[in-house]
């Protein structure tokens, strides 16, 4: 077991969580699921407790505890992606797959967990500063999905 796991709560379909993200991101694998021994909030004895997954190489645990906890964008996974190929892939599976998008890169996939999809042109224009990263920040905030060609319009000015 690693050190750190990031834990994310589920009602009662972790596992179907996990495997769609191992299907859609490489690097990405279900490990373990482990059964509860007996009856628990929400769930009954032989169903899955929790589901142990690896996300882009970030170990995580999915609890299936009820319906007592929902995600929020308190939390979310930013994913850098290299171009508007790979941006549109990961959107387009999140979004797809019963996810809702959101604003200026922001989706949430069908179990209701933040997903920012940010192309790596966005992220280094926002760290070159200036009137270059405000021309970025402002393009992005039109955007649903980022279009890469139109923050690298907003980059060249």
């Amino acid at each position: 077991m690693n050190k750190n796991t990031i834990c994310l709560w589920y009602d009662h379909d972790a596992e179907a969580a996990a495997n769609f993200y191992a299907s859609v991101f490489p690097d990405s694998s279900v490990g373990a699921v482990h059964r509860a021994p007996t009856d628990f909030p929400g769930g009954q004895a032989g169903q899955a407790l929790t589901v142990e997954f690896t996300v882009l190489g970030i170990p995580c645990l999915g609890l299936n505890g009820g319906s007592a906890f929902k995600q929020s964008e308190a939390f979310s996974f930013q994913i850098a992606t290299e171009d508007q190929e790979e941006t549109d892939r990961y959107w387009n599976a999140i979004v797809g797959n019963g996810g809702v998008e959101s604003a200026c890169g922001w989706c949430k996939d069908k179990w209701g967990l933040s997903w920012q999809i940010t192309p790596r042109v966005l992220t280094d224009a926002m760290k070159q500063g200036g009137e270059v990263a405000k021309r970025a920040f402002t393009a992005m905030m039109e955007m649903r999905k980022i279009d890469v060609a139109k923050i690298e319009a907003a980059v060249r000015g």
